[in-house]
Order: structure tokens, then C-alpha cells, then sequence
């Protein structure tokens, strides 16, 4: 709302986008402080609209649940059953009434699915025809805005790109079709299932770098070259910096890896100690290390070898690939060094310090070549903000490197820096770039030392690409590490299966209501028996099906074989790769696993009653059993009711009740 870049690693930007529009419709001008939960809202903050949009897509996953059963084939009665399920269970409710993703990206998820079931039951009418196209349309851009929401979206739409890869198998070896208009059926999902998605999740991020075009904090973590191109923080330095760095240029280098946290190339007066605390001995040089903060001991002077002089010429002598040169800190004016000495903390690299002549045996090793890593041709100049370099040590052949270990307090627990001999190709942490730039006009080191703490010129701007800006962005999205601390409601997959577990959403701070998120035992229990039910069965067709022995129609098995595919298969890749996830899990991740197991429940309800239950009594009694379970899922949900809503207070023995193994326990103790 207030345009400040923001980095999150939750996901992409299209949910936090879909929220910040009921926000913009509701007048929210951004300023509240969301750093606690629980916290009461402002007058300024319009809780109605930043809940719509979520309120709004888990209503309307309601109808769409309805609607795949009934694109998939089934009855209306196993259609009604299906939305009926959604529409009552608590922790879809709870989820959809806050200011959360999770009904979105159930939503999307639904929609995918559901718009490729009408493009593929308009396939077998109407190929080519004005809703053939759209639904084919929709069902890629439902794709992407799942993917957009939140990146497990993704186990969606490959679920639905192998279930349209199937069918494209399936149309290659139609014999009814010319080789012309298979290859027009396959251009076309091809475009619609890979090229859209693809564009439109450009799109996403094409809108949200336009709107976050201010500085923050969060842009500490990006390339210098991604915060010169928002408006305020670096920008205002760099601005107007010269382009080509020259000899006599004064530079600040930062660390392209930027982790454990974004540093720079750094000196101090200090000293390395003679003697480390485990036993090992050091050159005694002036320290080297890698700063997190701006500071004026950051600068450096390039200076060419073959010249005394610390100014820029004119014109000014641009450094080139592969040049030799020398890097001179500007306020100690001692030049970077490395040498066969171990490292302070990483004993096998090179110590890298700033040479001081003790008149002992030990000469100045100061020259370094530089190597421009994103250069495009030998003969490229180095360029502020935009050149990646290297420098590799003329002597020793080591690379400066930043270990990122903190160093004791001898060191002021600044980052290490070390010459890396055994270079294990490309790595960030060996990579430099130029961030402040100037051309050095004072030779004598007080005048020098007075230009290096005065403020830089402001003139032009840098502009980055779109495309380069998305590939950092997205980059660092994947990689940015989250809090894997273990939290009070934090929970693993299992838990979820069994219900075993719950997250206190909201407590009023003067009553006893609450919101908790809790599922209907009922139904999660139910759920997942139909889905080992359906699995047992599948396993049995395929296998009498292999001896030849065909138990369903051909027309059945099919679809069958479908709502398998995408109700079990939806419930599968959204629920088995959090066993392979290290990261910190709750039990609203496993929500939109749950739903599609829930339409997997009416699935398996009809095809028991319709094909294993012979005789009209077997159906009559099944059916009857069948309303009391449904009866008993709308008691339990009716019974969480208050931690659904929070909008009464609960007695103590209700709130006993918050874990539904108690809960299960009070019912059967009641009936």
C-alpha cells in the first residue's frame, strides 16, 4: 500500500497483491503495524475489504466443487454431496474468513482443475470451437495465478499438465485425425498450458515491481544494481556515479553472495593478533575483513601498478578484463594483500590483509587480476554497479573470497575475507561488485580522507531490465531463508492426517472466545478412509483388468480412472512433498490436499452404492448409513461452531475440548 519494496518468502506477489486490492477499494492508506497477533485494528484499517477477497474465493469453491463432480460425470446427488462437504468444514470456513491465502489458492486450484475438465468434455463435441478455446485459456492462467499465489500451487498445475499430457497420448494415436490437426491440438495446449502460464506469472511480477518502486529495508538483501533502481536508499548515492571505473577511482565493493548478510569489502587500523587462541600464528597485518554497514573505512583506491599517482586522469583510464591492478584503502592508504599464510578461521585459504613493512622477510604480494564474470568480451571495462568481478591474486593464483564466518573480538565480529586457492568454479561469494563510485581528484591523504567522507554527486539514474530484476527477485524468493525455529503450533504431515494437532488463531483478550483452526474429525477421518478405499479398488480393477476381466464399462473405468487422477492425485502432490520440505509446517498447509481428498468422498460413496451394492436393500441401507455419517459431520461441525466464528465465549469444559481426540472422546461418551 505505501509502494516500499518488500522481499517475502511465503511466495510470489499475486495473493499479497489480490489482498492489497480489497485494502485499495477499501480506503487503507497502509498505515498500521502488523508486528503482533492478536492486536486490535485501527479506525483506518478496513477489515471488511482485506477479508473479501478470500471470504469471496472460499464461497465460490462451494458451486465449483459442484460443478467438477458433475463435469467428471457423476450424479447431482454426489455433485450436492461434494460442495455440501466444503461448504461445512470448520477449517476451510476458518481459512477463508481471515485475511489468509489458503482459500485462494484453493480456489485457483478448483478452477484449474474444473476449466480443464469443460475444455476436455468440450473436446469430444466441439474441438475448436469459441469455448473450447477459453476454457483451454482459463485453465493456464488458473495455473499460473495458483502458482502466483503461493509456489506449492505449482504441485497443481504439473497434476494437470500430466493428466492433459495423457490425453494428448491418447489424441496422437486417434487414427480418425489427420497429422495437421493433431499437431494443431498439441500447438494449442502447448501455448495454452505453458506459454500463458508462463506470461501471465510475468505479468504478476511485471505489476509488482511497477508498485513497490521505493526503497526499504527489505532491499538490503538484493544486487546493488536491483536497489539503484528504486526510488530513495541507493538510488540517491549512486546516482550520477561515473560508469566506467578508472584508475584513481574510489569504490566501495560489495559482496555479490550477500549472505549470511550483505557486506562490504572493509579495513580497519587493527591488526591481526600474533598468536590465534588455537596456538596458530599470524602475519601480524593490518585487518581485512567484510562490513555490514556503510563506513567510511569501506573505501578503496584502484591504482595502477606502474604509477604512484591516486588521482584519475584526464581522461580518465578505464580498468579493463583481465588488467593488473592494486587496491589501496583509502583511509589507511596500505595496500590489499594476501599471502601463504592460513586464514584466521578457515586455516586452509590464504590470510588477506592490508601490507604493513615490518622490515622482515616477508615481501608485499599486492597484485590482483581482475576478472569480470557477466563480461561479454575480453576487452569489456569495468562498470559501476553493473560489472560482477573477480580478483584473482597474481602470486598465489587465490581468489578474494568472503568465508562469511564472524570472526572473534579481536576482530569486531566482522565477516572473514580469504584468499580461496583451490577456486571451485562460479561461486557469489567470490564475486565483487562496485556499489559507490567516484573519480578521485586528491592526491594528499587529507584532502583524500575529507573527499572520501564528503557525499557523492547526484545526477543520472540506472536503469535495470525487467527480466533482469525478476531473476533476482525470484532468485532470492526461492533461496531467502525462513524462520525454521519451532513454533507452539507448528506441526509435521502426519499430524495432519489424524487431526492431531491445531493452531489457537485469536483470543479475546477480556472473554474466553477464540478462533482456532480445527478441523471436522468426521470428515477428515472419512476423507481419508476414501481415499485407501479407492486406492484398494483401483489396484483390484487393474489387476483383473490385466487377466482381462473387465468389472466396469469401458466408459466407467474411464472416468473412474479420472476422478482418481485428479481428486486422489490432487491429494497427493499437495500433501506427500512436505515430507521432503525443511521448513517450519502448520496445519494450514495441508488444506488444499484436504480438498481435493473431500471430492474424492462422494466419489467413492457412489461407486459403492451403484456397482458393489447389489441388491436394492444393500443400496437402501447404505444410503441410510450414508445420512447418518453426513448427519454426524453437520453435529461435529455445528459443534465447533464457536472456535469457527470466535463470536461467543466458551465454558471451561468446552475448551477442554480443543484437540479432537477429547472431542471425539466427549461424543462418544454422549451418545
Amino acid at each position: 500500500m505505501k509502494r516500499i519494496f518488500f522481499l517475502d518468502g511465503s511466495g510470489p506477489p499475486f495473493g499479497h497483491m489480490l489482498l492489497a486490492l480489497g485494502g485499495y477499494l477499501g480506503g487503507f492508506d497502509g498505515n498500521f503495524l502488523w508486528n503482533r497477533i492478536g492486536a486490535e485494528y485501527s479506525t483506518n484499517v478496513p477489515v471488511w475489504s482485506l477479508r473479501l477477497l478470500p471470504a469471496l474465493a472460499g464461497a465460490l469453491s462451494v458451486p465449483m466443487a459442484y460443478q467438477i463432480m458433475w463435469e467428471l460425470g457423476f450424479s447431482h446427488c454426489a455433485a450436492v454431496g461434494a460442495a455440501l462437504l466444503i461448504l461445512i468444514e470448520n477449517s476451510l470456513i476458518t481459512q477463508s474468513r481471515l485475511m489468509l491465502l489458503e482459500s485462494v489458492l484453493i480456489f485457483f486450484n478448483l478452477l484449474a482443475v474444473l476449466s480443464y475438465l469443460k475444455f476436455s468434455n468440450s473436446q469430444k463435441h466441439r474441438p475448436f470451437s469459441p469455448s473450447w478455446w477459453f476454457w483451454l485459456m482459463l485453465t493456464g492462467v488458473a495455473c499460473s495465478c495458483a502458482v502466483g499465489t503461493k509456489y506449492v500451487g505449482v504441485f497443481t498445475y504439473l497434476l494437470v499438465l500430466g493428466v492433459a499430457a495423457a490425453h494428448a497420448w491418447h489424441l496422437i494415436g486417434d487414427q480418425t485425425l489427420s497429422n495437421v490437426h493433431v499437431l494443431c491440438h498439441l500447438l494449442a495446449r502447448a501455448v495454452a498450458l505453458l506459454v500463458i502460464p508462463v506470461l501471465v506469472y510475468l505479468l504478476f511480477f511485471y505489476v509488482h515491481l511497477l508498485l513497490l518502486c521505493r526503497s526499504g529495508p527489505h532491499d538490503q538483501i538484493m544486487s546493488s544494481a536491483f536497489q539503484a533502481s528504486l526510488e530513495g536508499g541507493l538510488a540517491r548515492i549512486t546516482q550520477g556515479q561515473p560508469l566506467e571505473v578508472a584508475y584513481g577511482s574510489q569504490v566501495t565493493l560489495k559482496n555479490v553472495f550477500g549472505q549470511p548478510v550483505p557486506c562490504w569489502l572493509h579495513s580497519h587500523q587493527s591488526t591481526y593478533p600474533m598468536i590465534y587462541e588455537n596456538g596458530r600464528g599470524s602475519s601480524h597485518q593490518q585487518q581485512v575483513t567484510c562490513y555490514p554497514f556503510k563506513d567510511v573505512n569501506n573505501w578503496w583506491i584502484v591504482k595502477d601498478p606502474g604509477r604512484h599517482q591516486l588521482v584519475v586522469n584526464n581522461p580518465p583510464r578505464p580498468v579493463r578484463h583481465g588488467d593488473i591492478v592494486q587496491l589501496v584503502h583509502g583511509m589507511t592508504t596500505r595496500l590489499l594483500n594476501t599471502h601463504d599464510v592460513a586464514a584466521p578461521l578457515s586455516p586452509h585459504s590464504q590470510e588477506v590483509s592490508c601490507y604493513i613493512d615490518y622490515n622482515v622477510s616477508m615481501p608485499a604480494q599486492n597484485l590482483w587480476r581482475l576478472d569480470i564474470v557477466n563480461r561479454e568480451s575480453d576487452t569489456d571495462v569495468w562498470k559501476t554497479i553493473l560489472s560482477e568481478v573477480r580478483f584473482v591474486h597474481v602470486n598465489t593464483s587465490a581468489i578474494l573470497k568472503l568465508s562469511g564466518a564472524p570472526l572473534p573480538d579481536w576482530g569486531f565480529r566482522q565477516l572473514e575475507v580469504v584468499g580461496e586457492k583451490l577456486s571451485r568454479g562460479y561461486h557469489g561469494s567470490t564475486v565483487w561488485n562496485v556499489e559507490e563510485h567516484r573519480y578521485g581528484r586528491s592526491q594528499e591523504q587529507k584532502e583524500r580522507e575529507l573527499e572520501l567522507r564528503s557525499p557523492a554527486q547526484m545526477d543520472a539514474s540506472r536503469n535495470l531490465s525487467f527480466m533482469a530484476r525478476f531473476s533476482e527477485l525470484q532468485w532470492r524468493m526461492l533461496t531467502v531463508r525462513s524462520d525454521d525455529s519451532e513454533h507452539k503450533y507448528s506441526s509435521t504431515p502426519l499430524d495432519w492426517v489424524t487431526l492431531d494437532t491445531s493452531i489457537a488463531y485469536w483470543l479475546h483478550p477480556r472473554t474466553s472466545a477464540q478462533i482456532h483452526l480445527l478441523g471436522n474429525i468426521v470428515i477428515w477421518a472419512s476423507a481419508s478412509l476414501a481415499t485407501l478405499v479407492y486406492a484398494l479398488l483401483f489396484v483390484w480393477y487393474l489387476l483383473r483388468r490385466r487377466r482381462r476381466v473387465c468389472d466396469l464399462p469401458e466408459d466407467c473405468w474411464l472416468r473412474w480412472a479420472l476422478a482418481g487422477a485428479l481428486c486422489a492425485g490432487g491429494w497427493a502432490v499437495n500433501y506427500v512433498p512436505f515430507f521432503l520440505m525443511e521448513k517450519t509446517l502448520f496445519l494450514y498447509h495441508y488444506l488444499p490436499a484436504l480438498a481435493f481428498q473431500i471430492l474424492l468422498l462422494p466419489v467413492v460413496l457412489e461407486h459403492v452404492s451403484g456397482r458393489l451394492c447389489r441388491s436394492q436393500l444393500q443400496r437402501s441401507f447404505f444410503g441410510a448409513l450414508v445420512v447418518a455419517w453426513f448427519a454426524s459431520a453437520c453435529h461435529v461441525s455445528n459443534t465447533l461452531r464457536p472456535l469457527t466464528y470466535g463470536d461467543r465465549s466458551l465454558s471451561p469444559s468446552e475448551l477442554k475440548a480443543l484437540r479432537w481426540k477429547d472431542s471425539w472422546d466427549i461424543l462418544i461418551r454422549k451418545y
